[in-house]
């Protein structure tokens, strides 16, 4: 299948590793051109240098904090330079520490607010201008199913998140007619940190390892954990001309997990 995205240009934040990386690999192996971000230099030189060897593909990484909205506008400026325009826009933000709403702080609200919803406020509004320009995008928000269905202990992602999916879902409607699609993916249990950040707060509170994940697979329909890779192939075909029909959708991954019927 032609996806249609052959030398398009894809930025992805948070790309260093799991869902983020995956995505970015995706794209590259569609013959995209690919810009990078993470928090930390060698975590995101080292996955440009696997994304490379792997896709024959042109990567650029670089190292943005995305509680800092000027260094997520000079990393996309530095894009705008490198290669002239963005049509691809993934966003992603690793996930917030797992707590219960009375663990939390104000201070603690105003930061993740910061990295989750304003974040991506600030990189659509920098790019929006040139996919207008030029009648053609693609803006692909990975949340999570806590914006269908809320997780235990995870209050910020459940609340959080779903202001991004209202959010896309409104510039869906604003911006369709300039050919630019909205869409965010809902990862349910995949292999990733944050996953295994919520795994060793239960083991600490004295679970075992192996129980915590034999639970989860029982309870998903699939009868396991979701692979990386398995999240970035619908992101690509979001992203590509495939999908042209589809926007302002939320699309859940999570091996049939949530019970609801929308």
């Amino acid at each position: 299948m032609n996806l249609g995205i052959k030398n398009k240009t894809a930025v992805v934040f948070a790309a260093s590793k799991g869902l983020g990386k995956a995505a970015a690999l995706s794209l590259a192996n569609e013959g995209c051109k690919v810009a990078i971000s993470s928090s930390n230099r060698n975590n995101i030189e080292n996955a440009a240098e696997e994304i490379r060897a792997e896709s024959g593909s042109e990567v650029f990484p670089a190292v943005v904090d995305l509680e800092q909205p000027v260094q997520i506008n000079e990393f996309l400026d530095l894009v705008f330079k490198k290669w002239g325009k963005v049509d691809i826009l993934i966003t992603n933000v690793g996930g917030p520490p797992v707590k219960s709403f009375e663990e939390t702080t104000d201070d603690e609200w105003k930061k993740y607010f910061n990295i989750i919803v304003l974040s991506v406020i600030t990189s659509i509004r920098k790019v929006l201008p040139g996919m207008q320009k030029q009648n053609w995008g693609r803006v692909i928000n990975i949340t999570s199913s806590a914006v269908k269905q809320p997780f235990p202990g995870l209050i910020f992602s459940n609340s959080l998140r779903s202001a991004v999916v209202g959010l896309s879902k409104t510039l869906s409607q604003e911006c369709g007619k300039y050919n630019i699609h909205f869409h965010n993916v809902a990862p349910g249990l995949f292999k990733t940190e944050g996953l295994e950040r919520i795994v060793t707060k239960r083991v600490e509170a004295g679970e075992n390892r192996d129980d915590i994940y034999a639970e989860w697979e029982k309870v998903v329909p699939l009868n396991r954990i979701g692979k990386p890779e398995e999240l970035a192939a619908l992101i690509t075909f979001l992203a590509s001309e495939q999908a042209g029909y589809m926007s302002g959708n939320t699309i859940l991954a999570d091996g049939g997990k949530f019970a609801g019927m929308y």
